[in-house]
């Protein structure tokens, strides 16, 4: 029945777009599906990452593709307003605040971003509001042209559409292959006419054309010295992720608060080894502690003392599972020696590198290493569901 439905879906998608030669030049690109239609792709919308959150243009909600996601969009150069059931459920973006609010007057984070006179607004917020379901899928492995060695395929819907087509994202992927191919050359076309240079999604911690070195995801546990590492964070304006306990959730919203305002990644620590909570129930709590706190969940967790099986339920249930590629925490990091060692390690590490430091680090050893990894053109980035 599944290869039925892709069949069909691959004909729906080839009348709309017929398939494209190949690509000159290797590049990542995002494409956007809002419910089956593959939207064109251009520089000035494509969606980016920002403090760990997916940021997609808010014209998505225009046009015909309002009618497939069942929300519209008004706005200013200063205020958008996302809205759905004639008015009756909205969400207001105001640039000039971090924050975003309901019709109610409720606040969660994050708040829209204008770059180049268009208003992004993060996917995360705008799904979880208007009962919507995104996901973000790696298409390099879909019949797409050769040369495109890195694209994403970002698909918003409905839940509804999504179940009546019994696809995975993967799978979809494969049956937009084609009208993805159509798109990326007409892409191609508009550039070579235009002779501006193919742009590569940004990320929050710098501009791709001027950020040389590695790209460092540096991810702590929250705890005595997270307030003045954040001092330091955004002394040198740039981001990690911080992996808090039940405990410092239900301790320290204010600081909760801060890390949201600032682009920094939240995730869920929870401990296998504990008799009174399993760890369901520990990822359960901190959503909602995290929930109470800033309006938003996290779908980032480091299973502690955990099994295959432990990480596997996190997994089923909608949950990212930290595996850095490079596990510190036995290391202490509180002095100008030990971050020289730990940037020696990390640059020995192919590509871009997720660093796991524990609880072992002080607000002196974190500010030595962000002066370090300045020095070396590395890059201190928040962690994404895609790093």
């Amino acid at each position: 029945m599944k290869k039925r439905l892709a069949a069909l879906i691959c004909c729906m998608l080839l009348v709309l777009q017929m398939a494209a030669p190949s690509a000159r030049a290797a590049e990542t690109v995002y494409f956007v599906v809002a419910g089956v239609d593959v939207q064109p792709v251009s520089d000035q919308t494509m969606p980016f990452w920002s403090g760990g959150y997916l940021y997609i243009p808010s014209s998505l909600f225009t046009g015909n593709t309002r009618k497939a996601l069942g929300v519209s969009c008004v706005g200013s150069s200063q205020t958008v307003i996302l809205y759905s059931d004639g008015g009756a459920r909205s969400l207001i973006f105001d640039l000039s605040k971090s924050y975003t609010q309901d019709r109610e007057g409720n606040i969660s984070y994050p708040g829209a971003i204008q770059r180049g006179g268009v208003t992004f607004v993060p996917a995360f917020q705008v799904a979880k509001y208007f009962n919507l379901v995104y996901s973000v899928t790696d298409v390099r492995k879909a019949n797409l042209p050769a040369g495109l060695d890195t694209g994403y395929l970002v698909w918003l819907r409905q839940p509804s559409f999504g179940a009546s087509l019994g696809l995975t994202p993967e799978e979809f992927a494969d049956a937009s292959s084609y009208s993805m191919a159509g798109r990326y050359a007409d892409y191609r076309k508009s550039k070579e006419q235009t002779g501006a240079p193919s742009k590569a999604p940004e990320e929050a911690g710098g501009d791709p054309d001027t950020v040389s070195g590695k790209g460092i995801y540096l991810c702590l546990e929250a705890g005595d010295t997270t307030s003045a590492m954040l001092d330091d964070l955004d002394a040198y304006q740039v981001q990690a992720a911080f992996f808090c306990s039940v405990e410092f959730l239900r301790d320290h919203g204010d600081l909760l608060r801060r890390m949201t305002a600032t682009g920094q990644t939240i995730g869920l620590v929870a401990d296998a080894g504990k008799t009174d909570q399993s760890v369901a129930e520990q990822l359960e709590e901190g959503n909602r502690l995290l929930e109470l706190a800033t309006c938003g969940k996290t779908r980032f967790a480091y299973i502690r003392n955990g099994s295959d099986a432990d990480k596997q339920s996190a997994e089923e249930a909608g949950f990212h599972c930290l595996e850095p590629d490079l596990d510190r925490s036995g290391f202490e990091l509180r002095s100008t020696g030990q971050a020289s060692a730990l940037l020696q390690k990390i640059s020995s590490q192919k590509g871009d590198v997720t660093v796991w430091l524990g609880d072992h680090v002080s607000a002196t050893g974190i500010r030595a290493f962000l002066l370090a990894a300045r020095n070396a053109e590395d890059n201190c980035l928040a962690l994404t569901e895609l790093a």
